[in-house]
């Protein structure tokens, strides 16, 4: 799958949510790329809620409309006195925003491209718009859009509200050195439930840059103390990650291994013919996959091939599944990665294996945390997020870990590492509830 990215620059961007107030945007449309179409339109943004129409032309104008209604093509007048059209210049320090004439509906709700009377998008599944002014809504032209009528391109982004703070956290967690250091002796000391098994295996299982090479390097760099990249990390749109790998962990240079081996997968993708396989991950779970193995997306590892491990001990399955699931990316998870999801759910469960769940990138989603990586207990947005994938994906909020990775940084975080380090610890929890669960054969006493 592409990444698809947005044409607003930082400065567009600043001020077009200056006229939605505290939000965060997800694009759902690109018309260069789905296409300039109002099949593609409403494929992409029916149902979305409150969403934002961003038009581009050569003109340098940034222009749309925006409405807290959903799309629906129900061929009805739609009345929205939340709806305004707006135009923004590279000239201007404040965008241009033109509420609807009173008493008039805000647009038409048909088939076609989204139609607020005075602007028509898409008109007929061209790049380009109708412009009537004085229909729904007064605006002059030239401030519009400077009657340059062709697009160079058109999106649509739904618009999410970050709401305030909470007025208590959700989770309670202590932000200080002593915590720290507290969580590294925790995780360092950890011995598994079962004393044949040394380490626990905890498996990261997630789309294509999800962030998983990520969190391992980030938990790296923080028993490390210093930066660290030993598991390849990108943002491409195919999986970084093509083989099989287990890390260990050192704390410092040449030090002990803690008692915790990652396991990196490759990236989930929707299709069946990409992306890591589902048989793939259960014979992983099982241990029947060595290290390094090269994944084929086209074809799992056969039980009769040459790397396929058969002999296997509690000591090469997996103790514990974590999801890893970008926060940026909720809610425009598609159906058939949803599914994905499910089907490995599913077979995990059949395992009896506990399940995790990273939520990531929680600074990128959410400003107020971005300021402050403190306020992700408190974030009204992230905590919807996560009940979101809770519901989404079967997994108690319990289990629902939001964490920030390094990634642009060059020295450690405390609050950063104790996020970061008590997701770990709670995947060692997690890991012995799985020890707890297994059958170990007692040696047969012998009575006289």
């Amino acid at each position: 799958m592409p990444v698809i990215t947005s044409s607003l620059s930082e400065d567009q961007q600043k001020k077009l949510l200056s006229l939605l107030g505290h939000a965060r945007l997800h694009l759902l449309y690109k018309a260069s790329v789905h296409g300039f179409t109002a099949t593609a339109f409403h494929n992409r943004c029916d149902l979305q809620g409150p969403t934002v129409i961003v038009a581009y032309n050569a003109a340098g104008f940034v222009f749309g409309a925006y409405t807290s209604k959903d799309y629906r093509q129900s061929g009805q007048e739609v009345i929205d006195e939340e709806a305004f059209l707006y135009s923004i210049t590279a000239e201007g320090n404040k965008p241009l925003r033109v509420a609807g004439i009173r008493g008039k509906s805000a647009f038409t709700d048909g088939v076609t491209g989204p139609n607020y009377g005075a602007l028509v998008f898409l008109n007929g599944d061209q790049p380009g718009i109708l412009s009537t002014p004085g229909t729904n809504f007064q605006f002059q032209a030239v401030h519009m859009h400077g009657d340059d009528l062709v697009l160079t391109e058109c999106e649509v982004y739904r618009v999410e509200g970050l709401g305030d703070l909470l007025a208590k956290p959700w989770r309670n967690m202590q932000w200080t050195a002593e915590r720290k250091e507290q969580l590294m002796k925790t995780i360092q000391n950890y011995k598994p439930e079962i004393k044949t098994v040394p380490q626990a295996r905890v498996l990261l299982v997630g789309p294509v840059g999800a962030g998983k090479s990520s969190f391992f390097n980030s938990i790296n760099t923080v028993f490390r103390g210093h930066m660290t990249s030993q598991a390849i990390a990108g943002t491409a749109g195919k999986s970084v990650t093509t083989q099989f790998r287990t890390y260990t962990i050192k704390a410092g240079k040449g030090g002990d291994a803690i008692p915790m081996i990652l396991c990196d997968t490759m990236g989930l993708e929707e299709t069946a013919e990409a992306g890591l396989d589902i048989e793939d991950l259960v014979n992983i779970c099982k241990g029947h996959i060595k290290d390094r193995y090269q994944f084929n997306p086209y074809t799992p590892l056969a039980a009769d091939a040459p790397s396929f491990k058969k002999q296997v001990t509690l000591n090469d399955t997996i103790h514990c599944v974590v999801y890893v699931v970008d926060a940026c990316t909720v809610s425009i998870l598609t159906q058939k990665m949803l599914d994905k999801f499910a089907d490995i759910r599913k077979k995990t469960n059949q395992l009896g294996i506990p399940q995790v769940l990273l939520m990531t990138k929680v600074d990128e989603a959410c400003p107020l945390v971005a300021d402050d990586l403190k306020n992700v207990y408190r974030s009204v947005y992230i905590q919807k997020k996560a009940r979101v994938l809770s519901e989404s994906l079967g997994i108690p909020l319990s289990c629902v870990l939001p964490v920030k990775n390094y990634s642009e940084e060059l020295d450690l975080d405390q609050e950063t590492d104790v996020l970061l380090l008590t997701a770990v610890d709670q995947m060692l929890n997690y890991a012995d509830s799985f020890f707890e669960n297994q059958v170990v054969e007692q040696p047969v006493q012998k009575y006289h």
